[in-house]
């Protein structure tokens, strides 16, 4: 239990929950210069793969990536985390922000059922993989970014601005040809989704929060669940630092103004996609949950 409470501890240092994080709104400055440690050697991007190919994608773009040492460079072009599997690195892309950082992200399957899955911060785009590798196969569109300072996307002196990660993960479904979208993260990730979620053009079928704190790096989502009258799963462990972030969900819980709303406590002990990937037999089920509400989601909106 205490390196659960270390690695919560990391992912909310953001919340006012524990200290560690400050920020500016400074942009990051950029490296280009071919072939220093910003650009990693290239790898396999897949071939071979049952993958289709991506759609035309974002050109290339050189910066300095947060984890150079977990960072590779596809085939494509593009910086991805090493967590990917080498079968699907040929669906990385970068996306830019509203503010000129650059993200890692990867898009999965196609059409337009769009599904954004935001991940914790001191996580990776690999904390929502298997789900979202699911719900490609179930015939979504998925898009998972890298949010700054993690990973394969940019680093900045500074962490703020998050929801304009969870903006460009919208902003790129609706690029792709997603006609509307289901909102998900875990831990910040879910506070910045329902954020970013109310101001999309995209019409928004259901929200899922895991997690996910009332308040984050400025990201509110206590008036952004008043407006997201869609449904929601929210699901948190009641061990979750000890119980200082249920109660920040049961606040957000509260808030919803979600005709359907569903509380999950979760007797893991485990954060956000933790609770799936770490839990066993309650894991694998809460994944199945986690699914299936967003079938449902989509169900309910047609």
């Amino acid at each position: 239990m205490l390196r659960v409470r270390v690695v919560a501890a990391v992912a909310l240092g953001c919340l006012g929950l524990v200290s560690g994080c400050s920020g500016s709104a400074d942009k990051p400055a950029r490296d280009a210069k071919a072939g220093a440690s910003t650009s990693p050697a290239s790898t396999p991007s897949g071939a071979g793969s049952r993958t289709p190919a991506p759609p035309p994608d974002h050109q290339p773009v050189s910066y300095k990536p947060s984890s150079p040492d977990r960072t590779v460079r596809t085939a494509r072009g593009y910086l991805v985390n090493t967590c990917v599997p080498k079968d699907l690195r040929n669906r990385a892309t970068t996306l830019t922000t509203s503010d000129g950082v650059h993200l890692s992200a990867l898009v999965l399957g196609d059409g337009p059922d769009g599904v954004l899955l935001d991940h914790e911060q001191g996580y990776s785009i690999c904390s929502f993989l298997d789900i979202g590798r699911q719900l490609a196969k179930r015939g979504y569109h998925v898009v998972i970014p890298e949010y700054r300072n993690h990973g394969a996307s940019e680093h900045l002196a500074q962490n703020k601005h998050i929801v304009r990660d969870a903006q460009a993960g919208l902003a790129e479904l609706r690029r792709v040809g997603a006609k509307r979208v289901f909102l998900g993260g875990a831990s910040c990730g879910g506070t910045t989704a329902a954020v970013a979620g109310v101001d999309t053009p995209l019409p928004v079928v259901g929200l899922l929060m895991m997690s996910s704190p009332a308040r984050c790096l400025g990201a509110d989502a206590v008036p952004a669940v008043r407006r997201l009258k869609v449904p929601t799963l929210l699901v948190v462990s009641p061990g979750d630092m000890d119980g200082a972030v249920e109660k920040q969900v049961r606040e957000v819980y509260a808030a919803s103004a979600a005709p359907r709303k569903e509380l999950v406590i979760d007797k893991s002990g485990f954060h956000g996609t933790d609770m799936i990937k770490k839990a066993g037999a309650s894991g694998a089920a809460l994944q199945k949950r986690v699914i299936a509400f967003v079938a449902d989601s989509y169900d309910a909106a047609r």
